[in-house]
């Protein structure tokens, strides 16, 4: 029998409009593959996934009412948001930081191409924090808020079970894997990219399972945080 929170959830996504344009960036970077390699070397072809995502998010963001509360940015989550979200990135910053200087060093993989990078680039008061607080909050926005809740959206027409609405094990998985595969990231990080595949599945996670996506956007700043201090101080 589904509980009074699955019966909210089912109404939530049964009454969502423009669902389908999740599907926009994902097909977008899909696309990005498709393209010869001469193309694929260009910024804006780069970013071109997530400026459509942008757009996709405004659209459907015409098309709803309580927006807000579908992306998981109500101001009463914010107090356990910053709680959470500190604990999280806490924990994974130290974790990817000892993957990156330690693991991947002793796989023979370079990791002081990361000193060429944008984010090597940038003087540390400006990377920490502002510049780090900005990417958080419009990558959480795009990949877990919008991209993840409106395939959890469409996903949820799919499953009887409570649980599986809950889990939306194909919106969780695809999500992930696009943020994993963003061309920005896979061009600026190089084999370091695939780290985003348990950051994408955690995060995920705890967007689908507590709804609150302030706890990701925190998590991820913190996180970001974490890594960049080791990893500059390893590498200078």
């Amino acid at each position: 029998m589904a509980t009074e929170a699955d019966q909210v959830s089912r109404q939530t996504h049964a009454l969502e409009q423009g669902s389908a344009w999740g599907l926009l960036p994902v097909a977008a970077t899909v696309g990005y593959y498709l393209l010869p390699a001469s193309l694929q070397d260009r910024m804006l072809v780069q970013f071109t996934p997530q400026l459509l995502a942008y757009v996709a998010l405004f659209l459907w963001a015409s098309r709803n009412q309580a927006v807000p509360f579908r992306l998981g940015l109500e101001k009463t989550n914010f107090a356990s948001g910053l709680r959470w979200g500190s604990l999280t990135g806490l924990v994974l910053g130290g974790v990817n930081a000892f993957v990156i200087l330690t693991v991947y060093p002793s796989l023979g993989y370079d990791i002081t191409f990361l000193k060429q990078t944008p984010h090597g680039r940038l003087p540390l008061p400006v990377m920490i924090p502002w510049f780090t607080v900005v990417i958080a909050l419009f990558v959480e926005l795009n990949f877990r808020g919008f991209i993840l809740g409106r395939l959890a959206a469409l996903e949820s027409r799919l499953w009887k079970s409570g649980l599986c609405r809950r889990l939306s094990p194909l919106a969780l998985l695809t999500s992930s894997l696009i943020f994993v595969f963003d061309p920005f990231m896979v061009q600026t990080f190089q084999h370091l990219h695939w780290i985003a595949l348990w950051d994408g599945l955690i995060w995920g996670s705890i967007r689908l399972r507590t709804g609150n996506l302030s706890i990701t956007i925190v998590a991820h700043a913190i996180e970001v945080i974490v890594m960049y201090v080791a990893v500059r101080a390893a590498i200078s």
